[in-house]
Order: C-alpha cells, then sequence, then structure tokens
C-alpha cells in the first residue's frame, strides 16, 4: 500500500520568480526580504520603477531582490504577491489583467477601516479582498495569505526564525500547496491550510483584532494552530 502524503508534505518551488506587487510598503518589503533569505528570486513592483528598485537595493546588495513597475513585476512573477493598500487594489488587480493571467495570485489585502474605537473590517461587495482579486482576475489562480504577517518582525534583521502559522485559502489545491510552501519557505512558519477562498473575509477581518491585540500588548502577535 502506497505511503500516504502528510498534510505538511510540499511542493519543491525552487527556481520560482516571486513579485511582490505593492513591494515598497513595509509588509511588501518585509516578504520580499524573507523570500530572498531563501534563496528565491525577487521581483518588487511599485507604481515607479526607480522607486521599487530604490527600495530593492535597500534590503542588500547581497539578497536576490529587484526592482520593477507594477506591470513588469506582475509578468515576471510566477508567483504574485498583493500587498497593496486595499483603496487601489480593485484599480490596480484589474489594470493587470493580462499579465496576471495564468500566474498564481496570493492576495494578503485587509480591507480595514479606523476610527477612534480602533480598527475594523470594511464590508466588501464580493465578501472580501481575495474575492474581489477573483472576480477581477478570472484567469488567475487566486490565493489568500499572509493577512497576519508582522512587517516589523519581517524586517527585524535580529529575528532569525518568525514565531507564525499562515493561513493559506483557495480553491486551487496545487494553487494552495504552492503558496504553503513559500510561507515555509521563511525560517520558523508554517503555511497551513485555511479552507475555501469564500471564507477568506472572517480571515481578513481577524487582523483587526490582532491590531487590538499589539496596541494593548505592545506585541507584534500571530497566529499559531494547534494540534496539526
Amino acid at each position: 500500500m502506497a505511503e500516504q502524503n502528510s498534510p505538511h508534505d510540499l511542493p519543491d518551488i525552487a527556481g520560482r520568480t516571486i513579485a511582490v506587487l505593492g513591494g515598497t510598503g513595509d509588509q511588501g518589503r518585509g516578504l520580499a526580504r524573507r523570500f530572498a533569505l531563501a534563496g528565491l528570486d525577487v521581483v518588487i513592483g511599485s507604481r515607479s520603477a526607480e522607486r521599487a528598485q530604490a527600495a530593492a537595493d535597500d534590503l542588500g546588495a547581497d539578497l536576490p531582490v529587484r526592482g520593477a513597475d507594477n506591470a513588469a513585476a506582475a509578468a515576471a512573477g510566477d508567483i504574485v504577491i498583493v500587498a497593496v493598500p486595499w483603496e487601489g487594489h480593485r484599480e490596480l488587480l484589474a489594470s493587470l489583467e493580462e499579465e496576471l493571467a495564468g500566474k498564481i495570485v496570493v492576495d494578503c489585502v485587509n480591507p480595514l477601516g479606523f476610527d477612534k474605537k480602533g480598527p475594523y473590517a470594511l464590508p466588501v461587495e464580493e465578501g472580501s479582498a481575495a474575492q474581489q482579486a477573483e472576480a477581477v482576475l478570472p484567469r488567475s489562480r487566486v490565493v489568500a495569505a499572509f493577512h497576519h504577517v508582522s512587517a516589523v518582525v519581517l524586517l527585524d534583521p535580529e529575528v532569525d526564525r518568525v514565531d507564525l502559522d499562515v493561513l493559506v485559502l483557495g480553491d486551487d489545491r496545487a494553487a494552495t500547496d504552492e503558496v504553503r510552501a513559500l510561507a515555509s519557505s521563511i525560517g520558523g512558519v508554517r503555511g497551513i491550510y485555511g479552507g475555501r477562498l469564500r471564507n477568506a473575509h472572517q480571515v481578513e477581518a481577524f487582523t483587526a483584532n490582532l491590531i487590538a491585540i499589539n496596541r494593548r500588548y505592545k506585541a507584534h502577535a500571530g497566529l499559531r494552530i494547534t494540534d496539526v
């Protein structure tokens, strides 16, 4: 009888190019840095190629990171991370539909509002940012992941291993497996399958709770899933 794969068996993603749209922001730069430290080829995307290259240079000349405008980055990436502000989410993805066709697109955008009571989840017509991406990018393989990763921790050179599980959601099992492998390329991190893309809303919304935790306890809290 053939041995079954364990839930943590992962595909080999060596040789994949990872593009990070919105890669000049803290979360985008942090993810780009960690993927590059894992030996993956990384392209930071921005509206300005010059700004993207400056962000890449700032991460260190010894890392395999380069900058490009968003369209060139999207075209270059095998796996494309969307780490842009919610306000420009739909417009940017719609403008890149051709470049992102056939690609694994990983949406990590959290639609949040802030008022005097603190952060709260915003309503999204499609249900979630990830589902909006799916609607705008019908030819892409959309996955939701990396919502709860602290940019401060990712960018901290003193942190070798990140104490975190990344929930990965999507309807394409091969795509979610690749994204779980991408998450697990970061030292200390596990990529954990978290369900279908329709369940992305509560994962995105939980970021508001984590921000409240971090403010109360002056922390950079993340999630760990037990018994898996």
